[in-house]
């Protein structure tokens, strides 16, 4: 299937945003590498923030999708949340990982109100992912979701400042620990 030219723009865009970072790679970069003319890419995308806000919607899909093919796909909340933290890993396992694209690109960007509130959004649903799997356990109170969330987040930076992918590993073992917690202090509740 033959992909459209926003698609083509988007591919190339993303790869160096992630690679080089969003300030270092100017539009003629984007336009050069896509082998598009200048007016084709202002056709897609207004402005460079418009670009930028558009590959994070497209890699915030990506990851969403990616956590929730992993409680489709896995039996109980406890292994969702296992696995949820080994395909972190696997992404932080290479050469290629440089931690979180959201946080990137505040950090790049965080004056830009369009940027900020794609990653802001993303945090969130990452936060919702949390708190449904542990709705599912039983577990309504929000805290133990925002302790996963912050322990996701805080291996993305720990990895991209480190550069030890083990730290995905101490931070999914933190997260059963968390789980585990909450799902015992639930049926301590339920017993009595």
């Amino acid at each position: 299937m033959r992909r459209s030219i926003s698609e083509q723009i988007l591919e190339v865009a993303g790869v160096l945003f992630y690679r080089e970072g969003i300030r270092a790679v100017g539009i003629e970069r984007i336009i050069e590498e896509a082998s598009i003319a200048k007016a084709t890419l202002y056709r897609h995308f207004p402005s460079k923030d418009y670009l930028v806000a558009a590959y994070l919607s497209q890699r915030h899909e990506r990851v969403i999708n990616a956590l929730e093919d992993v409680r489709r796909r896995t039996a109980t909340q406890r292994e969702q949340i296992e696995v949820i933290f080994q395909e972190l890993f696997k992404k932080a396992d290479s050469r290629e990982f440089r931690g979180c694209a959201f946080a990137l690109a505040v950090a790049e960007h965080g004056d830009s109100a369009r940027i900020v509130d794609v990653a802001r959004e993303h945090k969130r649903a990452v936060r919702a992912i949390f708190a449904a799997i542990l709705a599912e356990a039983g577990i309504t109170d929000s805290q133990p979701a925002r302790h996963l969330a912050l322990l996701y987040e805080g291996a993305l930076a720990t990895v991209a400042v480190d550069r030890d992918p083990a730290a995905v590993l101490v931070a999914g073992q933190c997260a059963l620990t968390v789980f585990d917690g909450a799902k015992a202090a639930l049926d301590g509740r339920d017993r009595q």
